[in-house]
């Protein structure tokens, strides 16, 4: 039985096979909402028999305060610790907050930015997606485009109703 995005928002824990066409696509994965205990993760990770913890679940990461982040540090580097593999899906406005947590220098660790477009597929053909810096040569050695028609292929898709298989553990 698959949760509709009210039941995602309301449970902490779930799981399923991962969808989304990352590195970890295909892998038995328990979803998390938020930042319960660690110990609560790692234990129902090890009974589930899960490959990877995706943390961010249904939105849920927004650190506010350093004592957030410190929240956040523990869980994904607990689970790191434990060679899981983990996936932190955030918004690109964390994007150089998340580098500087150093989980990236995990080759376990799948930062998930994401970028929220609105009606994607209604832009005209000659779309382009600009990935940029701060500024001018601010920590980037230049830019990248990519033409968006190009980037919007069936192998990158995931259509809403993949989402479906994904059980409930709260």
């Amino acid at each position: 039985m698959g949760l509709n995005t009210e039941e995602r928002q309301q449970t902490v824990f779930f799981t399923g096979y991962e969808v989304e066409h990352t590195i970890a696509y295909g892998k038995f994965t328990l979803f998390v909402v938020g930042t319960p205990p660690l110990e609560e993760i790692l234990t129902l990770a090890d009974k589930h028999g899960v490959e990877q913890i995706y943390f961010g679940t249904s939105q849920s990461f927004n650190p506010e305060n350093s004592d957030d982040w410190q929240e956040w540090d523990n869980r994904i580097s607990g689970c790191l610790k434990e060679n899981y593999w983990v996936t932190l899906d955030f918004d690109v406005k964390y994007a150089e907050e998340i580098h500087e947590d150093g989980w990236c220098e995990n080759n376990r660790f799948i930062p998930m930015i994401s970028v929220k477009m609105p009606y994607i597929s209604l832009y005209n053909y000659n779309t382009t997606l600009k990935l940029d810096d701060r500024t001018w040569g601010a920590t980037n050695t230049g830019v990248w485009t990519h033409h968006l028609p190009s980037l919007m292929n069936k192998e990158t898709y995931t259509h809403w109703d993949q989402y479906t298989q994904d059980s409930d553990l709260g």
